[in-house]
């Protein structure tokens, strides 16, 4: 099988050869600590999965359309105060943030520029436009015949973009949830608008005949103790929404929909699953001991996961490595999961530690059959 192939039977409790080997991503700065501990000084993100032998990434799988569906055209980003170790910047989003020059993480907001419905309206509706020149690749006619491609080998995703998560990070959390109370038809407009250039564009895709194994969407709206807006408004405001992207994939043949979110998501999965999303995406286990098979036993074989593997693991000992990866063998067995680390791998994580749960994934879950070759383990003479 190839790695299309594979993923979906994988995806859809199919016989499949063996389970796809694969990851979410990397910090930038884990590289620059993997490189001091003997990654060679050539491997940077383009060339790190194929170093390692990975089948593919799940980094990265909604891009291959070329398609942006976010702000059109975006802000100009730039440096606006340099405070040493740390840095004012504008984002491209419109977001003033702070952030660490070195090990950034998650930058800090300072400022926003959607603040009321004038800022919106000025500033963020007109940029919302499905028709926009800007959103669509140059080369999109040499494109199109791939995706047409049903014998194709390469995972060809769309983007489903984001009700809550966009709004969010453009308004900040606090200020999107005092509108939600404060002014619940201006929520439910930029909601709408969102919705309207995420159908427009799919369905403009769509139309080109093109076969696609998925649609991602991201919204980051939980936290370690459960989702930042309640499951009623999520009910009222986000699920009617939803639904007109997922009837608009389901009309064109696209059945599986991954969504990504972090934290703490047991309130939110059983109405995503409602609407019609059935794939949780990096599944983060968290202070709060998620567990791949714990959802499978409330959700059933409708829920599909990939990620799942606790990132705090892999900075513990060997052994314990080794036990998670057997752990979760059973459920990579019965299908509907595809196991990675739950987040981008921090640079916390030894390069030792995760090339040994490399090999024992490969062995456990790949079965050792018909893996890519890994120059990474043959180089430090884990093969």
């Amino acid at each position: 099988m190839n790695q299309r192939q594979r993923f979906n039977a994988a995806l859809h409790y199919q016989p499949v050869d063996r389970c796809p080997i694969t990851d979410f991503g990397f910090w930038d700065e884990t590289l620059v600590f993997w490189r001091e501990q003997g990654l060679p000084m050539s491997i940077d993100m383009s060339s790190i999965r194929d170093y390692l032998g990975m089948d593919f990434s799940m980094t990265g799988i909604d891009e291959t359309t070329g398609i942006i569906n976010k702000l059109d055209p975006l802000f100009d980003e730039r440096v606006l105060e340099d405070r040493g170790d740390h840095e004012v910047i504008q984002q491209p989003d419109g977001v003033q943030v702070l952030r660490r020059k070195f090990m950034s993480s998650i930058p800090h907001p300072v400022k926003h520029l959607l603040t009321d419905r004038e800022s919106w309206r000025k500033y963020y509706k007109p940029r919302l436009n499905p028709s926009t020149t800007g959103r669509y690749p140059l080369d999109w006619a040499a494109r199109v015949p791939n995706w047409r491609d049903a014998e194709r080998s390469n995972i060809i995703f769309l983007r489903g973009g984001g009700l809550y998560g966009y709004l969010r990070d453009w308004m900040g959390m606090q200020n999107l949830s005092l509108v939600l109370y404060d002014d619940p038809a201006w929520f439910e407009e930029m909601v709408e608008t969102l919705c309207d250039l995420f159908v427009g564009m799919l369905e403009y895709v769509l139309s080109t005949g093109g076969i696609f194994d998925g649609c991602h969407m991201w919204e980051d709206m939980c936290y370690n103790a459960g989702p930042l807006i309640s499951p009623k408004h999520f009910r009222q405001f986000l699920m009617p929404h939803y639904r007109r992207i997922i009837d608009v994939l389901h009309k064109h043949g696209v059945d599986i929909v991954s969504l990504d979110c972090d934290g703490r998501i047991d309130k939110l999965a059983p109405l995503w699953l409602e609407v019609g999303i059935n794939v949780m995406f990096p599944f983060e286990i968290g202070s709060w001991h998620a567990d791949p098979y714990d959802f499978r036993r409330r959700f059933g074989k409708d829920l599909r996961i990939i990620g799942g593997f606790d990132k705090n693991i892999l900075r513990g000992d060997l052994a314990g490595i080794a036990a998670e990866v057997r752990r979760l063998g059973p459920l990579v067995e019965e299908g509907g999961f595809i196991p990675h680390c739950d987040h981008l791998v921090p640079p916390d994580v030894p390069l030792k530690n995760y090339l040994f749960y490399l090999r024992e994934a490969r062995a456990v879950w790949g079965q050792g059959f018909s893996l890519r070759p890994s120059p990474a383990l043959r180089e430090f003479g884990l093969e």
